[in-house]
């Protein structure tokens, strides 16, 4: 007598043959060492920007609705406003001075990066005058950059010291 394989064992044997066939696609490792050196590229360029006096260099670094929180002061949102206060920020400093920033510790998820970074500020004689902490957020473009869409600062300076 012939046994027949019936619904059941059909619909497993269709499972079967779809499961086996099937390719799972593993995800793209991520190079975060990689995208570390990319990142502090573009603080190392931020830095060298600000030390030119370059507002719209020092900006390249910023998206289009980017928004910046620094210190003690009201955020600025839109890449022309982070372009205006980094501009007030270049006139007010007539000593020279300029800041050296350094990723410490770097995020990544699909197009996205955060970084955690630490800043010092120095005089033109290369004294040091001030440092703190900042993260930044980062979005992948389509041409594969980054471009920071938001930051915040710190500083490590105590309260009521002369800030």
């Amino acid at each position: 007598m012939k046994k027949s394989l019936g619904f059941p064992g059909l619909l497993l044997s269709t499972i079967f043959l779809f499961t086996a066939c099937s390719t799972v696609e593993k995800p793209e490792p991520i190079d975060i060492a990689g995208i570390k050196v990319e990142i502090q590229a573009m603080e190392d360029a931020f830095a060298a920007a600000e030390k030119a006096r370059d507002a719209n260099a020092v900006a390249a670094y910023y998206g289009d609705e980017a928004i910046s929180y620094g210190r003690n002061e009201q955020p600025s949102a839109g890449k022309a406003a982070i372009r205006e206060a980094i501009a007030q920020n270049i006139a007010k400093d007539t000593l020279g001075n300029y800041s050296v920033y350094k990723v410490v510790d770097i995020f990544v998820e699909g197009n996205t990066a955060v970084e955690i970074g630490s800043w010092t500020e120095f005089d033109a004689s290369g004294t040091k005058l001030e440092n703190g902490n900042y993260m930044s957020y980062f979005e992948k473009n389509s041409d594969g950059s980054y471009q920071c869409v938001r930051d915040m600062t710190t500083t490590t300076k105590p309260l009521g010291s002369g800030m």
